[in-house]
């Protein structure tokens, strides 16, 4: 295993730049996790998923989970069932982002038929409807596997594994599930316009300085996109 190869310094730019990213997005809420007390959609929702299309599907899972962890001790967070669920989801939503391979639909199905074979989520069921899209993503033609696509489909990948989590882990009702339809559609359209704006801004970013300091960077290392480079 040749770790210079690894830890190059233009991934390790990125990783230090998504890090310090989840570190200040952890700490910025957007809204309540409604059913959970203490619980916070923050910031990292908006860009969480962006690491697996730069640095490739394994290294994005990987950096996701270093960031989430730094920023777990350096801010002294519990150990709590509630806490480590929350580290799964953008993991997975990370590896579907960073991939146009079709097995990653195993995600949402997974996740999906935990969330059914509970009796709550069961009587919830059109709940799950909604991890129909990330599905419909990878099986609809390549053309739809855009950058917006893989937003959609990464936002409701992270909702699916954590509500399957959720849904296991603490008591809830079905008429809270229910009751959450119509403000999961708002919440999750905000996420996806913020991971594709997300993702355009770092690529912008991340070529600035690629040009700027003439850097030649193999494509198995940092994966941009220069047609989507803003000017």
């Amino acid at each position: 295993m040749d770790l210079k190869k690894i830890f190059s310094p233009k991934r390790v730019l990125f990783i230090v730049l998504f890090t310090a990213m989840v570190f200040i997005g952890m700490r910025i809420n957007f809204s309540p996790v409604l059913g959970v007390e203490n619980q916070f959609f923050t910031l990292f929702q908006f860009f969480g998923p962006i690491a697996g299309a730069f640095l490739g599907p394994v290294y994005g899972v990987i950096t996701v989970l270093g960031a989430e962890l730094a920023d777990f001790f350096i801010a002294g967070k519990a150990w709590s069932v509630i806490n480590l669920i929350r580290l799964t989801p953008m993991l997975f939503a990370s590896y579907y982002f960073g991939t146009k391979k079709k097995h990653t639909l195993l995600i949402p199905v997974l996740a999906g038929l935990a969330y059914l074979m509970h009796p709550v989520g069961r009587q919830a069921w059109a709940y799950s409807l909604f991890w129909l899209i990330p599905i419909a993503v990878k099986v609809l033609p390549e053309k739809f596997d855009n950058i917006i696509g893989k937003s959609l489909g990464a936002t409701f990948t992270a909702h699916a594994v954590g509500s399957a989590a959720f849904v296991w882990s603490i008591q809830t009702t079905p008429d809270l599930w229910i009751s959450l339809l119509p403000i999961v559609i708002v919440e999750r359209t905000l996420f996806t316009a913020g991971i594709a704006a997300s993702y355009y801004t770092m690529n912008a970013v991340l070529h600035t300085l690629i040009e700027k300091f003439s850097w030649k960077i193999p494509q198995d290392i940092l994966h941009l996109d220069k047609d989507k480079a803003m000017a």
